[in-house]
């Protein structure tokens, strides 16, 4: 088993009386995470259950908890003595947290739980587990994470977080940022043999998402749309979004693309990075910009320069840091991402000297000082005043530990 930088966090998180929650898109590894947790348990009261199981989830389907303790004693658990309970795909029964919190208040037992929807966490599981939990949001791997699966030594990387261009750390670690980018961080996806066997899982990633997370929370009759409104998202990452435009374009109603894009954005499937202003109402009236979630995902179902698909890497890059928004001027002059309310960045894959002056013009233009220049390639000549992207990262693992507003 590969550990994940949020598994340290995860673990302390395991002697707390607090429910564990771990959220994320499918395939980012919470069943991994919850199979970690289990075996970090130090005694044997524990079970786990996978309510993408039918004999599982009926289980939780009894009209009252007497019955439901019976058949979880049936196999074994010990209701008297502390007790480890890991469901797995909780957002499949919505009704769940009722007994979670029943038992959690009553009883000795230590709940871990993973689900793939925002949504449901934030408006069935927050109003039953109000100060009861804490919930993990768990993404596809950092560049970091990447090279451990890989096998690669990731400790001289860890020196060069934010550090300025070096030609010596471009080029050891160039082939895996590229093979990064173009297949993603999904952990199933980096451990494939082959490119092919690569974009088989990513394929077969987008299938399994749309077919079972998305069905929960919207009609079964509109897959075929919400492919077709995929693939245009896809050709589309670093754009702004026009509701108008693309309903058009799919013979969808404005307000239909708009929550099929909530949806998408609650299932962890995009990140929309809204306009950085010191007015909200200005922040308000300008529209999102969106990210796909992972890089393999947009290579699979569109055909984007190769310039698109490097800013979509660098914005999900940057999440794992602090908030993420963009800045533009009514003359149309933009900054690509404001991160933490404080640092202008501009991302170009090959950088010169000219770009960096641009950035720090308009950085100062709105009272920012602090600037970065980010590159995917040498630039031209000895210019090295700009950060590598392999080189941006957080000090804090990709997924922290977020306790949603209850």
């Amino acid at each position: 088993m590969f550990e994940r930088q949020i598994f340290s966090s995860l673990e302390t998180h395991l002697t707390e009386k607090e429910v564990t929650v771990i959220t994320g898109m499918r395939r980012t590894g919470k069943t991994t995470a919850l199979r970690f947790l289990l075996e970090k348990t130090p005694h044997e009261n524990k079970i786990y259950l996978d309510l993408e199981r039918p004999e599982d989830r009926r289980i939780f389907m009894h009209q009252n908890f007497s019955e439901v303790q019976a058949d979880l004693e049936f196999k074994g658990l010990d209701f008297t003595q502390p007790a480890v309970v890991a469901l797995d795909e909780i957002q499949l029964l919505p009704s769940l947290a009722g007994f979670v919190k029943y038992y959690h208040d009553h009883f000795p037992v230590k709940f871990l739980l993973s689900g793939s929807s925002s949504y449901y966490l934030k408006n069935r599981l927050t109003e039953s587990l109000a100060g009861r939990k804490r919930i993990f949001e768990l993404y596809p791997l950092t560049f970091l994470e990447f090279l451990r699966f890989k096998g690669e030594e990731e400790t001289p990387m860890l020196g060069q977080r934010m550090a300025a261009y070096r030609p010596v750390v471009y080029a050891r670690y160039k082939p895996l940022y590229e093979e990064f980018i173009r297949f993603g961080g999904f952990p199933q996806v980096v451990l494939a043999e082959t490119p092919q066997k690569k974009e088989d899982m990513l394929k077969d990633i987008l299938h399994s998402y749309l077919e079972l997370d998305v069905k929960i929370l919207s009609d079964y009759s509109v897959i075929d749309d919400l492919f077709k409104l995929v693939s245009l998202l896809s050709a589309r990452i670093g754009s702004k979004l026009d509701y108008q435009k693309i309903g058009i374009t799919l013979g969808l109603s404005r307000h239909k693309v708009k929550d099929y894009i909530k949806l998408f954005e609650a299932t962890y499937f995009l990140h929309l990075v809204r306009p950085f202003s010191r007015s909200v109402d200005r922040e308000i009236a300008l529209q999102p910009k969106i990210f796909l979630a992972d890089t393999g995902l947009v290579n699979q179902f569109a055909r984007v320069d190769s310039g698109a698909l490097f800013e979509n890497a660098i914005a999900v890059q940057l999440m794992g840091i602090g908030k993420v928004n963009y800045y533009q001027k009514k003359t149309g002059q933009e900054i690509d991402f404001i991160l933490n309310e404080n640092l202008a960045i501009e991302v170009k894959e090959t950088p010169v000297p000219s770009d960096l002056k641009l950035l720090r013009e308009r950085a100062s233009g709105i009272g920012m000082e602090d600037t970065m220049l980010v590159g995917r390639y040498p630039a031209l000549g000895d210019f090295t005043d700009f950060i590598w992207g392999g080189s941006v990262f957080g000090e804090a693992p990709r997924g922290m530990e977020m306790e949603l507003v209850d």
